[in-house]
């Protein structure tokens, strides 16, 4: 029988293993409530359902994420594709030493469960909408050839990023082995595309 826990914050961390074992749509409150050692009736005393369980661990995950990354400190350490490649570093070792919170993110963004649609739409859109701004601001910087329009050159670097992002996942839910062999690999490729919108393929 699990210790009993009434901490808020050590509740959600023994629900983030249920959630990340389970999903959001097979996990019962029954469930939460076993892994933390408590009653349903103190599980709702903190949290008034388990969506607002979950997104209250979202939260907590992006908050951590955030401060684990420090994103506006990277952006000042170098160019755009530098700080890409940082950012990818720090996020790659940040989830291989944090796998359940991983898990955890990727339902929600990328398997979004029906009842969730919408408030993670509402409550993170604007989030990941500012990350997006704040990567074109720094794109300004990098200089293009003449003629160049800037605006598709950053539309074709984002579906280059979208491309990998999803390889990434893939890669991730059929459980590949996600050592520093493969993410390596994985940079050296994504690189070798940024190469070659940077560069030209043209002879």
């Amino acid at each position: 029988m699990p210790a009993k826990l009434y901490d808020k914050e050590q509740i959600l961390d023994a629900c983030l293993a249920v959630f990340a074992r389970h999903g959001y749509e097979k996990t019962s409150t029954v469930m939460l409530a076993e892994a933390a050692g408590i009653s349903r009736s103190l599980i709702f005393h903190h949290f008034k359902s388990k969506k607002d369980l979950y997104l209250s661990l979202l939260d907590r995950c992006f908050e951590k994420g955030s401060i684990e990354i420090s994103f506006d400190n990277i952006l000042e350490q170098g160019d755009f594709f530098e700080v890409k490649e940082k950012i990818s570093n720090i996020k790659f070792n940040y989830y291989r030493k944090n796998p359940e919170l991983y898990k955890v993110i990727i339902e929600a963004f990328y398997n979004t469960p029906e009842e969730l649609k919408m408030e993670i739409c509402e409550k993170y859109g604007k989030l990941i909408n500012k990350r997006d701004e704040v990567m074109e601001l720094l794109f300004e910087k990098v200089p293009l050839r003449k003629g160049v329009d800037r605006k598709q050159a950053f539309e074709i670097i984002k579906i280059t990023l979208d491309y990998f992002e999803n390889k990434y996942l893939s890669d991730l839910v059929e459980d590949k082995e996600l050592n520093e062999t493969y993410f390596q690999n994985f940079i050296e490729e994504r690189n070798g595309f940024f190469d070659m919108i940077r560069y030209g393929i043209q002879k």
